[in-house]
């Protein structure tokens, strides 16, 4: 189900109250709710450099699609990926972003790029998954890294969320065999306390 999720435009926005008044907005980048996909996803895999892995992503449930696959490290290779690209709300304010996830205890990162040039850098952060359990982790954009290829670019200029023309996650924890993750959304945070 590679280019199957496109639809309208996604992007409500949720005032939360925390703790002592801390007031945080919760953007929704994408929920995967069947007939309301926001944006565009497709898989980009290590066939861009000559490697075998292979994914695909899935419907499972309404609201929960799986990104799944068998990663290989042969011919050079070692990742698979599935991003999207599209309409994205006013991010400009993020300052973490949040995703909700089932895992199977692998590495996975999380990735944003603000051009769609192809030079342009990834910036990535990582989470690590636990075997069969729902998590929800909240990757401050402050820890985000860029990098190219694998490798880091330090001369990059910094994260602007508002600039956002991908997100996607990828797996590339030099491990080879099968893999499968669950997602059921991804929301931007803006404004009071960034955590779960």
């Amino acid at each position: 189900m590679q280019n199957r999720f496109k639809g309208g435009l996604l992007s409500a926005t949720v005032m939360m109250c925390l703790g002592a008044g801390f007031l945080r907005a919760e953007t929704v980048i994408e929920t995967f709710d069947r007939g309301r996909v926001s944006l565009n996803w497709q898989i980009v895999n290590d066939s861009v450099m000559g490697g075998i892995s292979n994914s695909g992503l899935d419907r499972v449930d309404d609201g929960v699609v799986r990104f799944s696959g068998r990663l290989s490290l042969e011919n050079n290779g070692g990742f698979a990926s599935v991003r999207a690209a599209g309409q994205f709300p006013d991010l400009s304010e993020a300052r973490a972003i949040m995703i909700r996830v089932k895992g199977d205890g692998r590495v996975y990162q999380l990735r944003m790029r603000m051009s769609n040039g192809w030079r342009a850098p990834d910036y990535s952060a990582e989470f690590t998954t636990k075997l069969g359990q729902w998590q929800t982790f909240v990757l401050p954009l402050a820890d985000f890294a860029a990098g190219w290829r694998g490798r880091t670019v330090r001369d990059a200029p910094p994260l602007d969320p508002g600039q956002t023309r991908s997100i996607g996650i990828l797996l590339g924890d030099k491990t080879p065999g099968g893999f499968a993750i669950d997602i059921d959304w991804i929301k931007a945070i803006s404004g009071g306390k960034v955590d779960a």
